[in-house]
């Protein structure tokens, strides 16, 4: 035996009373992936009842999506299983890249001295999985079928009519609303006749996870055109428990069908293996087969079906952003839906979801993208660059940033209906951005004790006020406490940071941060007497200096606006200029390079050179000229 996950089977339950029931349910959540589970979970917490189908009878097997951001982790603690979660999972921060047997990339995802968790972790999907079922089942709301695959949809006026095959026959439910969160292959999608629109990228890859016992370190390792597989692109992470998770490319010649036969698997990892002079045992665990594709739902709302995760949309693997963004999209559902269901809040809310997640979508298709072309570049003038941009980083370390997988990070919503304008000038975290948890402390009777900015806000709305008074402070409390009533069942916490020389007493309705080197206000670009208004979802809603707009945001929130005026514009990129100007060439000559006639590539390279010689002088060009011979 190994140190591998298996999951457990579960029985199949019959449901025939619930079809039965003079009132449609709540919601039926169809899916119990990640994406599925983690909108129930966020529901029930909101007191509202969830029934959740799945077809299987057990969670999904195999490592799959194995990379889990910080902000993910961060979900994850909101939705009461993040403790569990973190019990099982292995940290990293960075990782480094190799052309054949030269090192072309080393780098570290942001990780300030005051954050929380780390910047990404590994755990199997499978695991992932088990730690959300076991939290669902504990839950008095939650209920859940195994082997119960929705087969039949249909609308009519105020719920929606599900079609259920079970162990004991079919079924069927009636539910207020219906979330589609079953997965890349949705049968809700096509019971819906909806179709996902977008790009298919060239580029296949077999996945596999194998117990190997090794001191290599837990890191993202990627090699291009490896020694041990010349022409395919290799990449390794460690998991928990010395399972490791390998993906390789094949070649477009290559039959898939043959290459993922477990023999010709076995061969391919033992030639890597054996180049990385490995002696230790090994045994393949389970494996699978993956195509890059950047697809998505034009509206993620259909009447009162809501697609979430890989049944809305579908990113390429590299840059991890698939697992990631489906959880945003349950955090971001479950407070708006329970605002729907509990609060009257208008359906203009749940079109806001729709905008906000696809917009989402595209910020992650739009690096993705970039490291898509990278790891699987599928045209001629992708591959000659990339090709080169590997052979000019073994010298000329200037160019491996080109090379950086783009991890992925949380996505914001400036452009979304809900999010309140801001004034051009304002520097910092705007509305719509992420606010990351960090190190905090807070003031109690007994003294000051550190806790963390996540911990402080809860799970529901938060209000921060910066550099206030005591008159302020009391505008706050006042203000959550009112907000709180309007969106129930949502939280709203008070939480205040006092202005230089003035004392702020904490209470049971306002907690108050000390901070007292001014680095939370200035991390933030909180300018005094400030207040942020954020969502449960994490991203900020609104900051203002004028207290008695608070008096408008429930009003706002549940009709699904926000006040009229700019709102704030997406941020320029943070990369350092030389380096943006150099991805535009790359991406420039790619294109270049594949609108230009195959029998006149040669000489379309030579006019461009004859070009940017006369443009740069012949001293830097002979220059360049030489350092291009010397690379291969």
């Amino acid at each position: 035996m190994t140190a591998y996950y298996h999951p457990k089977k579960y029985p199949a339950s019959d449901f025939t009373s619930m079809g039965q029931a003079d009132e449609p349910l709540p919601v039926v959540v169809a899916g119990a992936g990640p994406v599925g589970m983690a909108v129930a979970l966020g529901l029930a917490r909101r007191g509202i009842r969830v029934t959740v189908l799945e077809a299987a009878d057990q969670v999904s097997f195999g490592s799959r999506a194995i990379c889990i951001s910080r902000h993910s982790l961060e979900v994850a603690d909101r939705l009461g299983f993040g403790p569990e979660l973190e019990k099982i999972v292995l940290p990293w921060v960075g990782g480094r890249s190799f052309y054949r047997d030269q090192e072309v990339l080393h780098f570290e995802m942001p990780h300030g001295d005051y954050a929380v968790r780390p910047p990404m972790v590994n755990v199997s999907q499978s695991e992932i999985e088990q730690v959300m079922v076991d939290a669902l089942l504990a839950h008095p709301l939650v209920t859940l079928h195994w082997s119960a695959e929705v087969t039949g949809l249909e609308q009519t006026g105020e719920e929606v009519r599900l079609e259920v095959g079970t162990a004991f026959g079919p079924r069927t439910l009636r539910a207020r609303w219906v979330v589609a969160a079953d997965g890349g292959r949705s049968a809700m999608r096509s019971l819906a006749g909806l179709r996902l629109e977008g790009t298919s990228y060239q580029g296949n890859y077999v996945i596999a996870d194998i117990h190997w016992p090794s001191d290599l370190p837990a890191e993202r390792l990627v090699w291009f055109d490896a020694p041990s597989n010349p022409g395919s692109t290799i990449i390794m992470h460690r998991q928990p428990r010395d399972i490791w998770r390998i993906d390789y490319q094949l070649d477009a010649a290559e039959d898939p069908e043959v290459e993922t036969g477990e023999d010709r698997i076995r061969d391919r990892i033992a030639r890597h293996l054996s180049w990385l002079e490995n002696d230790v045992p090994w045994t393949l665990e389970w494996h699978g087969f993956y195509r890059a594709r950047a697809l998505a739902l034009r509206e993620f709302v259909h009447g009162r079906v809501v697609f979430a995760g890989d049944a809305a949309h579908l990113v390429p693997i590299f840059g991890v952003r698939g697992l990631n963004s489906g959880m945003e999209d349950a955090e971001t559902l479950a407070w708006q839906l329970a605002a729907v269901l509990e609060n009257e809040a208008d359906e203009a809310l749940l079109r806001v979801y729709s905008a906000e997640r696809r917009s989402a979508w595209q910020q992650n298709v739009d690096n993705a993208g970039k490291s898509t072309l990278i790891m699987s570049p599928g045209t001629h003038g992708y591959r000659a660059t990339r090709d080169a941009i590997l052979a000019l980083a073994t010298t000329r370390p200037e160019f491996s940033h080109l090379l950086n997988p783009r991890q992925s990070s949380a996505t914001h919503a400036h452009a979304s209906p809900l999010t309140w304008p801001i004034d051009p000038a304002v520097e910092g975290v705007l509305p719509g951005d992420p606010l990351e948890d960090r190190r905090v402390r807070r003031v109690t009777a007994a003294g000051v004790e550190e806790t963390s900015l996540n911990d402080v806000r809860g799970t529901g709305f938060a209000l921060f006020g910066f550099g206030v008074g005591p008159a302020i402070a009391d505008v706050v409390a006042a203000a959550a406490e009112q907000l709180e009533k309007s969106l129930a069942p949502e939280t709203v916490k008070a939480v205040v940071v006092s202005a230089p020389g003035t004392t702020l007493d904490p209470g049971e309705d306002l907690t108050v941060l000390d901070d007292a080197g001014g680095e939370i206000a200035a991390t933030l670009g909180a300018r005094p007497g400030e207040v942020f208004v954020v969502r449960p979802d994490g991203l900020v809603l609104c900051r203002t200096t004028d207290v008695a707009e608070l008096s408008d945001l429930a009003a706002h929130v549940l009709a699904g606006t926000a006040p009229a005026g700019t709102a704030p514009e997406e941020a320029a990129s943070s990369a350092p200029a030389a380096e943006q100007a150099r991805e535009n060439v790359w991406l420039a000559l790619s294109e270049a390079l594949d609108g230009a006639e195959e029998s006149d590539r040669e000489g379309f390279l030579t006019r461009l050179a004859m070009l940017l010689g006369d443009r740069v002088g012949p001293e830097v060009f002979a220059d360049c000229a030489s350092i291009a011979a010397r690379v291969r």
